[in-house]
């Protein structure tokens, strides 16, 4: 049944043949989620933070000789959760999808992940979790909060485990020129959740007494902290609008304005933020320079929405 614009958005899902899946590690401690796109997809993407953890990223430039993304894997696990994309190839593989490369069909997977390891045993997601998250997924309502790559999230860790707060995964859309842009998020940032609409902090690092610290100003007062290596927002940016490659690279470039409007600060250098972007027109196609600009800022706007609803959705 085909998009109108009396119909209700419901997220990432709300861009046509894009479908998403969550697998959640039964302690709750870390997941991965599965975007699969539909045939044709054109994908880029931003890689903005200093320490980041991805996949398949550079094959997303422009120039380079891949135009069809054929799913995207946002992971918990730091390093360890990259394998989860083996699993989601292989599920593509079962299904006849994949790059033609003559002697075998090789499925596209970009893939990002965020830090969520904790002291206790480690835990991280593997083949056999993207696999079931790629097999899971559906083009119904995203699940929102600690499931999937969020599971394991916490944000505000500037003064250790015991002043965080939960993260986790969002998801909003918008329609604009005619088109759907959308955002799933995994939330795990260093910094504080910020609503832009009204400047309040959702999430963020507490001091003993409950307050908010304001890691701003925390950072700017110089005020003393072990760096924390245990961070990250990672999300794809889906629009129905035509958008060649180097088009999509740009919707991701502005899409982390939305980060930061809503993590403050954003792109630390403890943080690897990584935007993909994914336009499902299933065409080479440019759209003209303002039709580009209205996407951009919804981009950001729907990413900055999807950072608050990942911390206030169970």
């Amino acid at each position: 049944m085909a998009e109108t614009t009396d119909t209700p958005l419901h997220g990432l899902t709300s861009v046509p043949g894009i479908r998403v899946g969550h697998w959640t590690h039964p302690s709750g401690r870390t997941g991965c989620t599965v975007v699969l796109c539909p045939p044709g997809t054109i994908g880029g993407v931003d890689v903005r933070g200093p320490a980041p953890g991805t996949r398949e990223t550079d094959l997303l430039r422009p120039g380079t000789l891949v135009e069809e993304v054929h799913a995207v894997l946002l992971s918990g696990g730091s390093a360890f959760g990259l394998a989860a994309a083996d699993g989601v190839m292989r599920y593509l593989a079962e299904q006849g999808i994949g790059f033609a490369a003559g002697v075998a069909r090789v499925p596209i997977v970009p893939a990002a992940v965020l830090f969520d390891l904790t002291e206790a045993e480690p835990l991280y997601p593997d083949a056999a979790a993207g696999y079931a998250a790629a097999a899971a997924a559906t083009a119904a309502a995203p699940a929102e909060g600690s499931v999937g790559a969020g599971a394991g999230a916490m944000v505000g860790r500037i003064l250790g485990p015991s002043g965080a707060m939960k993260g986790g995964i969002g998801t909003a859309a918008l329609r604009v020129a005619g088109e759907i842009v959308a955002a799933l998020v995994a939330v795990n940032a260093l910094g504080d959740i910020v609503d832009p609409e009204s400047g309040l902090i959702r999430a963020g690092a507490r001091q003993p007494d409950g307050s908010f610290l304001r890691t701003t100003a925390a950072l700017l007062g110089m005020a003393p902290f072990t760096p924390p290596f245990a961070h990250t927002c990672i999300g794809v940016v889906a629009t129905s609008a035509p958008l060649d490659k180097a088009q999509a690279c740009r919707l991701a470039s502005t899409a982390h304005d939305g980060l930061a409007r809503a993590v403050r600060p954003a792109h630390t250098m403890f943080d690897g933020d990584t935007l993909f972007a994914l336009s499902t027109a299933g065409q080479q196609a440019r759209v003209a320079a303002p039709v580009l600009a209205a996407l951009a800022e919804a981009a950001a706007t729907v990413v900055a929405q999807a950072v608050v609803r990942a911390v206030t959705q169970t």
